[in-house]
């Protein structure tokens, strides 16, 4: 694949701040109608495209570039940490302003119409991932789908959980509570910065495990480091042990081609607002069936004890649904470019952003170069250079937004970047230009 040159200013696509809420203004106004019919252009000009690269499985930066159009960025942001938060496309943003409408101007639909528009978006998210339905929940993040795993699992004084030592505070916290009023002992593992196979994962892990540990809960997307965990290899070792695991794929959904059953993991919580260009305050939670009478509910309302399947741990009373609605677009919208396709776009643009990087003296990568270990999080430092000052840099120079991660006394602190497909390599190398000139100045 060709690299683009280097160019003084990137091409502009967004919206400023006054056709952004111009926008948002004439979306709240006009028609249910013309809101379809607006989602539709958008999807025949991707079915252009699709029809135009066809045979190429993985297209180069002018198809990208093309998809780029169909987001609302705002004054010419470079968005860079959608690992935090993304960016919607226009037919999300579409559907959730005609359905936030539809719900405040006949609130009757809420319980009529909408309610089976939620039920369609379950499907869609079962085969989304491969699972089933009822295996299937829709909550609000990724925090509260550990929180139900956490909670809803009989553990008594002595039982362990292992979990890594690079876990989110989403991750890390459930089980604290858990210590804390019941007993249960935390065990820390150490996995590397970062491992490099599946074994120097595996493997700690493996020894770790006693006659009392009872689950694992792990990141499958490292936030700290860009490691893409072999959930895969370590559920099959922990269930040879009687060992149950939950994962944490916070950044997995839209930037990964999930697939619960191949994975075989029993828990596992993602948020849909960061890859997947759903609004935030959706969340899923996969429970596998076999393991779904060994959790309890942790939020009870009608339905807790009569449910079947994974919708007795959805009982969380009136929500706003036009966010769940908004989701199955955005599952629309991804399934209708590949997921495949996406998959291989996000990491081909890490793998290159990690060979620049590796170029540049004094740079530590954070991250697994092995594309099976890591996807479009990539996480570095620069020796004699704050983290923070790379990042108030590139976003005051280039308008570029990343984020700072890990912490100065476990020797994780960093800057980490987000490659979503919407970025293009241009972008990467102003980035790249920005360290360049950083390091140039160092001394």
């Amino acid at each position: 694949m060709n690299t683009p040159q280097l160019k003084s200013k990137v091409p502009s696509t967004s919206f400023s701040r006054r056709d952004f809420v111009k926008y948002f203004a004439a979306g709240s106004a006009v028609s249910i109608a013309s809101l379809s019919r607006l989602n539709a252009s958008i999807y025949q000009s991707v079915t252009s495209l699709n029809q135009k690269y066809i045979r190429d499985e993985s297209p180069d930066g002018v198809y990208w570039d093309a998809l780029r159009k169909h987001y609302l960025f705002q004054d010419d942001v470079i968005m860079m940490n959608n690992g935090t938060v993304g960016p919607m496309p226009k037919p999300v943003f579409n559907t959730l302003v005609k359905t936030f409408r539809r719900q405040c101007t006949n609130p009757y639909d809420v319980y009529n119409f909408i309610s089976k528009k939620k039920n369609e978006v379950r499907i869609k998210l079962a085969q989304f991932i491969n699972a089933s339905p009822d295996e299937t929940v829709i909550n609000r993040n990724t925090t509260e789908g550990m929180n139900f795993v956490a909670n809803g699992l009989d553990m008594g004084p002595g039982d362990e959980v292992l979990i890594s030592d690079m876990e989110h505070p989403g991750g890390i916290h459930p089980w604290k509570l858990k210590e804390k009023r019941y007993g249960i002992a935390i065990k820390e593992v150490p996995i590397g910065l970062p491992p490099k196979n599946v074994n120097d994962f595996v493997g700690p892990f493996e020894k770790a495990i006693s006659s009392k540990t009872k689950i694992i809960s792990i990141s499958h997307t490292v936030f700290i480091s860009g490691l893409i965990a072999p959930v895969k290899e370590l559920c099959a070792m922990a269930h040879k042990k009687g060992v149950l695991v939950v994962a944490d794929g916070a950044h997995a959904i839209g930037m990964l081609n999930l697939n619960m059953k191949d994975m075989g993991v029993d828990f596992y919580a993602t948020s849909p607002y960061k890859w997947l260009g759903a609004p935030t305050g959706v969340g899923v939670l996969y429970v596998k069936k076999e393991v779904q009478d060994r959790l309890w509910p942790t939020i009870a309302s009608s339905g807790w004890d009569s449910h079947e399947g994974a919708k007795k741990f959805e009982t969380l009373g009136q929500r706003a649904d036009p966010i769940i609605v908004a989701l199955g677009e955005a599952m629309d919208f991804q399934n209708v470019l590949g997921r495949e396709r996406i998959e291989r776009r996000i990491k081909a643009l890490a793998g290159h952003l990690k060979k620049e990087l590796k170029k540049i003296p004094g740079v530590k990568l954070h991250t697994s170069e092995d594309p099976n270990l890591s996807g479009g999080l990539t996480a570095f430092s620069i020796e004699g250079i704050d983290p923070q000052k790379i990042v108030n840099y590139v976003r005051e120079k280039y308008n570029i937004v990343v984020r700072t991660v890990g912490s100065k006394e476990k020797g994780t602190y960093g800057v980490r970047v987000s490659t979503p497909t919407y970025v293009s390599y241009s972008h990467i190398e102003l980035f790249l230009e920005g360290i360049k000139t950083l390091v140039s100045h160092k001394g």
